[in-house]
């Protein structure tokens, strides 16, 4: 899907930043974020465990445990009204019909002692006031959609009566029952077999086409996103350092931190041609500790291309064209060597 700079946006965040006060310190998760994502497409947050991105997402809609975290700085419009300036009572009315989770892992986002049905149904009475009968009738709708076999006898299941393919769609179903404008696929595929986690990003991308619901998905796996996604973003300690079209970010990577995940992804047949002891690429060093904030580029310690002035100031992001964007001082010279 082709998208204008000037489209305009569903959701547009402005510089947020999310603190975690603890004890002895504070954790600096989300560090001057900034993102646009645009109706009917599908962006992709991509980067290590601990980079900020499901802290980013539950940020959207104050999702997360306040205290300890809290939010710093920032704005979140979300079709032009800002999320960050509303009560919770307005939020909860957002929950569900504007904005939707799908989270990481079912087994424990979905409620053990309620049966399936009514867990789908209860987004259906609490937003549109239908009564017992109208919602489980949504809730069967709802699993026929998401591809959900025997919808009737699963109406009835528990959570641990399903497979872990099962327990993903029915979170899709919930997720889908008040027709969000944008959807957050946080990992939704995690612990399933390669087989389950296509058909149930097909089900998203199919479901997501014939709405026009805009997508966040959140993934650390690049060929999801160079399969699924429109654009993408890659987050590392907290900040944004590249930004882009998929094809044009996975074909000319301009941030060093990207390259490196790019390389570190196995090749099929590389070590037949390269000898079995060949080992995959790595990216050097570990991901910092976010208890100050960052002094240069957060990158610089891991960094081969890294120069003094990476070490003292902190890169703004340029641009490369097409709405391709990557903090780095050095982003030529990534193209260069790729």
């Amino acid at each position: 899907m082709t998208f204008s700079e000037t489209d305009s946006p569903l959701l547009e965040v402005r510089d947020l930043a999310v603190r975690f006060d603890m004890l002895r310190r504070t954790i600096h998760a989300v560090n001057g974020l900034s993102f646009k994502v645009r109706a009917g497409e599908t962006f992709a947050i991509v980067g290590e465990s601990g980079c900020g991105k499901s802290v980013t997402a539950l940020a959207l809609l104050k999702l997360l445990a306040m205290p300890p975290a809290r939010i710093s700085r920032g704005s979140v419009l979300f079709e032009g009204q800002d999320l960050m300036q509303l009560p919770e009572s307005k939020l909860r009315q957002l929950r569900g019909p504007a904005i939707s989770y799908v989270f990481q892992e079912p087994m424990s986002s979905l409620n053990p002692s309620m049966k399936i049905g009514r867990q789908i149904a209860e987004a259906c009475t609490l937003h549109y006031g239908m009564n017992r009968d109208e919602a489980l009738a949504r809730a069967r709708e709802l699993m026929e959609m998401v591809q959900l076999p025997d919808a009737e006898e699963r109406l009835s299941a528990y959570p641990h009566q399903l497979s872990g393919g099962m327990r993903q769609r029915t979170m899709i179903a919930i997720a889908l029952a008040c027709s969000p404008r944008l959807l957050v696929a946080d990992e939704p595929t995690t612990a399933l077999d390669v087989t389950i986690q296509a058909q149930i990003l097909d089900l998203l991308s199919d479901l997501q086409s014939k709405t026009g619901t805009g997508m966040i998905l959140i993934t650390h796996d690049l060929a999801v996103v160079a399969e699924y996604a429109d654009r993408m973003m890659v987050m590392y300690a907290g900040c944004k350092v590249e930004e882009g079209p998929v094809d044009e970010i996975l074909d000319q990577p301009r941030h060093p931190y990207t390259l490196g995940l790019l390389q570190a992804v196995p090749r099929l047949g590389s070590s037949l041609q390269e000898g079995p002891r060949r080992s995959l690429e790595e990216i050097k060093g570990v991901v910092p500790i976010l208890d100050a904030p960052s002094v240069g580029c957060p990158f610089a310690p891991r960094c081969s291309l890294a120069i003094d002035i990476c070490r003292r100031e902190m890169p703004r992001p340029a641009s490369y064209g097409n709405d391709h964007h990557a903090a780095c001082f050095r982003g030529e010279q990534v193209g260069a060597s790729d």
